[in-house]
């Protein structure tokens, strides 16, 4: 347990700094491994939704998170996934293909044996779900709407400053994690500096609908000005077949695309994708961000560990950002469980941790870095290369399958089983 408080500090064990998906989802997994006496509080800057709250209904232009089949499997072990799936639409196949080129592939739940490659789930609803399953499990304190505003080393443990509107809180924690998202002031207030590659593109996104029913195909359609995804979407008002879209340009377009008149923007997506899903129809509110890869200096030090978009924020051609963050809370919750003493701080624990999950995280940061610059190079060798590659993923039905294992996140966790028991 956390080693005697300094006067006036509120004793607890663990302090998760950041109560979005990723620090819901590692509160409810520490809850169900750990001892009940251990001390959990999980911060949050937005107000938590009530006990009880109903969830809203499906928005044409909710905007939605792909979960890989590993992170069902994440989700059911905790006995969520019946919940989330409500609203889940499932993706049966995935179509990859390069603009302008014969190479094309088509992977398939059914050739797995799996119920699905993956799931595209609107974020209101994902986060309802969780917030509500850590109301009904009650174990974990949650203080919202309240920051961290300073974390100070102290001993074997850190002292947590809270703000709760006009109250402060001092907190004395075993382990801090450090959740709060991509721009983390904590982790800058730590001097856990990021390393960011701009990759001189912006993501431009919205819910489109179109003539034909999606049927449960995502699309993934690489460009010479970068990578064009439609996930597919539920039914909504306005949008009977509707897909989440996620378009990656050089900023000038992008920004240009944002503001341009509906019609001009269904046109200029027409012509980049094609006509698979017959004539798009409606063009909801468009969004967009500038992408890079970035990642922490350190996930880990003494009494502190590092977790989701502030560990490591992706590009998301292939949407494995918040599947891998949910791999790599699997392998925290599953390396404190066997703390000795419940020191959950110590640093050559946390460092065991980091090394169990490093060829996970270097692999998806690996491919989602490379798979861009790789479909938009333009030498027409490698392009031909490309294409034979992707014409030959259809013949190759082995190969194929570890493809989707590893995209799916399965050959991660099959590396260590027990991560799921």
């Amino acid at each position: 347990m956390t080693e005697s408080p300094s006067a006036g500090a509120e004793p607890r064990d663990i302090v998760i700094a950041g109560g979005g998906m990723v620090g819901i989802s590692l509160a409810l997994l520490l809850a169900e491994a750990l001892p009940p006496a251990v001390r959990i509080t999980l911060v949050e800057s937005y107000p938590f939704p009530a006990p009880g709250a109903s969830a809203t209904h499906p928005s044409f232009d909710a905007r939605s998170t792909a979960l890989s089949y590993s992170s069902r499997l994440l989700f059911e072990r905790s006995g969520l996934w019946p919940e989330l799936a409500e609203r889940g639409c499932a993706i049966d196949t995935i179509h990859v293909s390069r603009r302008g080129r014969f190479g094309s592939a088509v992977l398939a739940a059914a050739e797995q044996g799996w119920p699905a490659l993956g799931y595209v789930v609107e974020n209101s609803w994902l986060g309802h779900g969780l917030a509500q399953a850590l109301h009904r499990q009650g174990r974990v304190e949650v203080l919202s709407p309240a920051r961290v505003s300073r974390v100070e080393a102290s001993g074997a443990g850190s002292t947590v400053h809270v703000q709760q509107g006009e109250q402060g809180r001092t907190l004395r924690a075993g382990l801090v994690v450090v959740a709060d998202g991509a721009d983390s002031s904590l982790c800058e207030s730590l001097g856990m500096v990021s390393l960011d590659k701009p990759y001189d593109q912006h993501a431009l996104i919205a819910n489109v609908a179109f003539a034909e029913p999606h049927r449960g195909c995502a699309y993934e359609r690489f460009t010479d000005s970068g990578p064009l995804a439609l996930l597919p979407l539920v039914a909504a008002a306005g949008g009977a077949h509707r897909s989440a879209l996620v378009w990656a340009l050089p900023p000038e377009r992008a920004e240009a695309l944002q503001v341009a008149e509906e019609a001009d923007f269904i046109t200029a997506l027409q012509e980049a994708f094609g006509y698979r899903l017959g004539r798009f129809l409606r063009a909801g509110e468009r969004h967009s961000y500038p992408l890079a890869l970035r990642r922490s200096n350190e996930q880990v030090r003494q009494g502190i560990v590092v977790m989701g978009n502030a560990a490591h924020t992706l590009h998301p051609v292939a949407g494995q950002g918040f599947n891998l963050a949910l791999r790599d809370v699997a392998r925290l919750v599953q390396t404190l469980a066997s703390a000795p003493e419940q020191r959950f701080g110590d640093l050559d624990l946390l460092q065991l941790y980091q090394r169990a999950q490093r060829a996970d995280q270097w692999r998806t940061i690996g491919a989602s870095d490379l798979l861009p610059a790789l479909f938009m190079h333009p030498d027409p060798l490698l392009g031909l290369g490309r294409d034979l590659a992707l014409a030959g993923l259809d013949v190759a039905p082995r190969l194929k399958r570890e493809f989707v294992r590893y995209a799916a996140g399965i050959a991660a966790l099959n590396e260590r089983e027990d991560v799921l028991r």
